[in-house]
């Protein structure tokens, strides 16, 4: 059994919760697996911080059905309690349907939900809701709520009232606090490692959730229940390589799973940074530059001469290198700002990037053009965009169609495209990219 932490839409509290039951969790010395549904990639970076364990992506449209429920069992082992942090609202998935929305996990793993309301402009109609959310699918277990944003005692009194005669079980009341709400800028959270406020923000969660939970009914829940030693991917090693990945302020968005992946196929995996090494390591057979925020650090990126000209020099001696989001701006010829900055980057793609007020969002299907470092023309893949930047010119021969626009850059040594992949359920393409890896460009 694994608790699902849902809410009725999105912005009522969520990630506060699952954030205060893992820190008042890890804080009594209990191992504590986190899961975050979706292809968010902040969130689960504030969940590893607080528990010390990789908190793993749950997406039923990126991997697939047998895929999540291996991995949830396989990561659940010996730990002492499992959260999953739900997406938007229970329901709310793709289009207008529920495909995967977090009562679709709720559902494969047949686990319990707590559901998060923000009832700060709520009495009676609280009732009306729950009431709803419990009737909708009857296949689900609604075991509970919490009240987030709870004006006073006398409030809370009028909410308990609503909801007694329903029998759900109120599990957690979180009063106002404005001290408890995380920074956040165009992409979401700001990320834990650039706040010198984690560890005090830990302190007052872990304190907040010894006394703003019902433990007694809560911790039972809790419990990883049936768990696995089958592994998620099972692939046996190639020869090894070394494989630089870029980790820092501006570039971090990798799911947990493609780092094990690399790693269960035999890589030696470095961690590189663009923002401060004055070099790109020598050794390396591949480099991946994943998602992140160039544009918040791109002075800093463009002042790093020497990274930049030993990148250049090796992607020219045909280095492996696969580029996300933020690494395919990184590769452009560099990025200009709404205010008319320009800020030259690597200069190996023929684009720059400008910073927009349109935010491209959403899941995407894509069929590959080219045959890449990665993956086979023909190959049809799901993945995900979340970014305002756009190119300044589209490729000649494009990797592939985004949105009816042609978009990426591919070959054998380069997959450079704004579409984020989740490796964890495709080993083919990690697989790929090593055997290329291997060979000398």
């Amino acid at each position: 059994m694994v608790l699902v932490i849902a809410g009725d839409r999105s912005g009522v509290g969520k990630t506060t919760v699952a954030l205060t039951l893992n820190a008042a969790l890890t804080a009594r010395g209990q191992r504590v697996q986190t899961f975050k549904v979706g292809p968010d990639y902040i969130d689960p970076l504030f969940h590893t911080a607080l528990s010390g364990r990789p908190c793993r992506n749950l997406d039923a449209l990126l991997t697939s059905a047998d895929y999540i429920r291996t991995c949830v069992g396989y990561y659940s082992q010996g730990m002492d309690a499992v959260l999953i942090e739900g997406v938007m609202g229970l329901f709310d998935g793709r289009g207008g349907s529920s495909e995967g929305s977090t009562a679709h996990i709720a559902r494969l793993l047949n686990a319990p939900i707590l559901l998060v309301l923000d009832v700060q402009k709520q009495a009676a109609s609280v009732a009306a809701l729950v009431y709803g959310f419990c009737h909708y699918d009857p296949s689900l277990q609604i075991v509970g709520v919490v009240l987030n944003q709870v004006a006073s005692d006398r409030h809370r009194q009028i909410l308990e009232a609503a909801l007694a005669p329903l029998g759900v079980p109120i599990l957690g009341v979180i009063y106002r606090d404005q001290t408890l709400a995380l920074p956040s800028r165009h992409l979401g959270l700001v990320p834990p490692h650039e706040s010198q406020e984690l560890p005090r923000l830990g302190d007052r969660l872990a304190h907040l959730g010894q006394t703003c939970f019902d433990w007694e009914r809560l911790t039972p829940l809790l419990a990883p229940g049936v768990t696995s030693s089958i592994p998620p991917f099972a692939v046996s090693p190639l020869p090894p390589v070394t494989i630089g990945i870029a980790q820092d302020a501006a570039f971090h968005f990798y799911y947990a799973d493609m780092l094990d992946l690399l790693q269960a196929l035999g890589a030696t995996l470095v961690p590189v940074s663009p923002l401060h090494d004055p070099h790109l390591p020598t050794g390396l057979d591949g480099l991946i530059l994943g998602g992140g925020f160039p544009e918040v650090f791109a002075p800093e990126l463009a002042a790093n001469h020497g990274f930049l000209e030993s990148l250049r020099q090796a992607l020219q001696g045909g280095l492996a290198v696969y580029a996300e989001c933020g690494g395919l701006m990184y590769l452009s010829q560099g990025l200009q700002t709404p205010e008319g900055d320009d800020y030259f980057f690597v200069g190996h793609l023929p684009t720059v990037a400008y910073m927009g007020q349109k935010l491209t969002l959403g899941y995407r299907q894509a069929t590959a053009l080219q045959t890449t470092v990665c993956m086979q023309a023909g190959e049809t893949v799901q993945g995900h965009e979340f970014h305002y930047s756009y190119l300044s010119a589209p490729p000649a021969m494009p990797l592939w169609q985004l949105n009816g626009e042609p978009e990426g850059w591919g070959n054998l040594r380069l997959h450079a495209s704004y579409l984020h992949l989740h490796w964890g359920g495709h080993p083919q393409w990690a697989i790929r990219f090593l055997q290329q890896a291997a060979k000398v460009g």
